[in-house]
């Protein structure tokens, strides 16, 4: 790719909180990720919260749930704020990865308008609780500044230590890093640029073995259906 169309990330903001040490009461409470951006336990979000929520200039609730608590774990505020919802089973095979677009164009509309973001954590356990909302934060920050997995996990769990995404997410985390990269290198490159690459790719050893494969493949379909004829 040209110099010009090297990809290009903005810095990772500082928060104006100072990293505290880690105490248990404090997996109850929300911090602050990003400036304006916070990640948190439904109990940050709970109805008594409403004083909180509003001292902290919270505009936008990103709340995540497993669909068995539908019905009990609802927007506390929908008249206030504004919520995006997302039903996701904390499963090792659940697809994560088809949630970060939505999420991300959500949080992106959000703070252009000068809001707040609570990325609001929603399961029945523990673990649970830490694995879900944890997981598209850290999807968040890789895109938005271009950051590893490692590093991004790295920057949300030194602000809330009690994340623990399960295994099956943070593979695909990790398999996200090449996923976002590819996209936004497509999406800058010229038409020209694309027809070269494809090019280039499909002169590559590998891909002419491939070819001539496929050909001996369909030339054996024809002789044995010829044959059978």
């Amino acid at each position: 790719m040209d110099e010009d169309n090297k990809l290009q990330f903005p810095s990772l903001p500082a928060t104006k909180e100072e990293l505290l040490d880690w105490a248990y009461p404090m997996r109850r409470e929300m911090q602050e990720i990003l400036p304006g951006f916070f990640l948190g336990p439904y109990s940050a979000a709970m109805k008594s919260k409403l004083p909180i929520l509003e001292r902290q200039g919270i505009t936008h609730i990103v709340c995540v749930r497993q669909d068995i608590e539908a019905n009990f774990i609802k927007p506390n505020f929908p008249h206030t704020f504004r919520y995006l919802v997302l039903d996701i089973a904390d499963n090792p095979v659940e697809n994560i990865i088809r949630f970060f677009p939505t999420t991300k164009e959500f949080i992106d509309s959000c703070l252009a308008t000068g809001g707040q973001s609570s990325a609001v954590n929603v399961t029945l356990g523990l673990l649970f609780i830490l694995s879900l909302s944890a997981a598209l934060v850290i999807a968040y920050l890789m895109e938005t500044f271009g950051m590893k997995y490692r590093d991004a996990f790295s920057h949300v769990q030194e602000r809330r230590f009690c994340i623990n995404p399960n295994v099956g997410f943070v593979h695909q985390l990790q398999e996200y890093e090449a996923i976002y990269l590819a996209k936004l290198t497509i999406k800058m490159m010229s038409p020209m640029q694309l027809g070269r690459s494809f090019s280039l790719q499909a002169g590559m050893p590998g891909s002419r073995k491939r070819s001539l494969e496929e050909d001996e493949d369909f030339g054996a379909m024809q002789v044995t259906a010829a044959q059978n004829g």
